[in-house]
């Protein structure tokens, strides 16, 4: 039998017939790394091809273990063990529970930055919320941290919104608080008001004591009114909504831009 060798061509052979056959050297056959390949699909944007194919790749082992565990078990039948789909759930279910710890392990704000808040508010339906395709659990830590790390990037302004929806949502069930802090406003605009009405900028001496004064007083105001269990209560349900939403949402192709200034789209798998 012959043996061929890939990502050569054959080179002509004018001499007798051989038992094996001779092949030239093929420029373009390249082996890329699996390290290297995921480093160019993260630095050249296709993050959606990133996470599917971490979800294919994770998805491969999990489907071969039932029968794995089966044939060891046949195996070594005289041992008394727990059945191989038991431990194959209980493996799935562990590594599901580290997955979402995980999630708590890392700030999602890190690669944030103040232009992502700029442009238009995507979309609630087609791309915020998306269709029940566009939701899987992550596979892996490092999955979820990247979907978490890139959808906080995209649906910044919509984490932006349901923030101040879930405080002013706080404040409604709380009227004291939302007392409160309506009396804090008013009064730092009244505060705001009479120093440009009578000159306080005159002396600064008595415009910073009456700064200290109004501060205590806000606090006092703040403490009393339990505004702060409001904000604290409107944070924590947003942070959880936040980062449950951007680790099960799963990565779509987004708009580039080019060095031309333009857009460009991403490759669609």
């Amino acid at each position: 039998m012959s043996k061929i060798k890939f990502g050569v061509f054959p080179a002509k052979n004018n001499g007798a017939k051989r038992k094996e056959m001779v092949f030239a050297p093929n420029p373009l056959s390249l082996s890329v790394p699996e390290p290297a390949f995921e480093s160019w699909l993260r630095d050249s944007g296709y993050l959606e091809i990133l996470d599917q194919r971490t979800t294919d790749l994770n998805r491969l082992p999990a489907a071969t273990k039932p029968s794995n565990s089966a044939a060891a078990a046949a195996s070594d039948s005289a041992a008394p063990s727990i059945s191989p789909d038991g431990v194959f759930f209980i493996s799935q279910f562990v590594s599901g529970i580290w997955t979402l710890l995980s999630l708590f392990t890392f700030s999602p704000f890190s690669k944030l930055a103040t232009d992502d808040f700029s442009g238009e508010t995507p979309s609630w339906t087609l791309a915020f919320f998306g269709s029940a395709e566009s939701y899987s659990f992550p596979s892996s830590p490092s999955q979820a941290r990247l979907r978490v790390h890139e959808n906080v990037k995209r649906f910044a302004r919509n984490y932006a919104s349901l923030i101040v929806l879930f405080l002013a949502c706080s404040l409604y069930q709380l009227p004291v608080a939302l007392l409160g802090l309506i009396s804090c406003l008013a009064l730092w605009d009244a505060f705001k008001f009479s120093g440009d009405r009578w000159g306080l900028d005159k002396y600064p001496v008595f415009r910073q004591t009456l700064i200290r004064v109004a501060q205590c007083v806000t606090a006092v105001i703040l403490f009393i009114s339990n505004v702060q269990m409001a904000i604290f209560c409107a944070l924590g349900v947003s942070y959880a909504v936040m980062i449950l939403h951007a680790s099960f949402r799963k990565l779509t192709p987004a708009k580039q831009l080019d060095a031309r200034g333009g857009y460009k789209k991403t490759a669609r798998r």
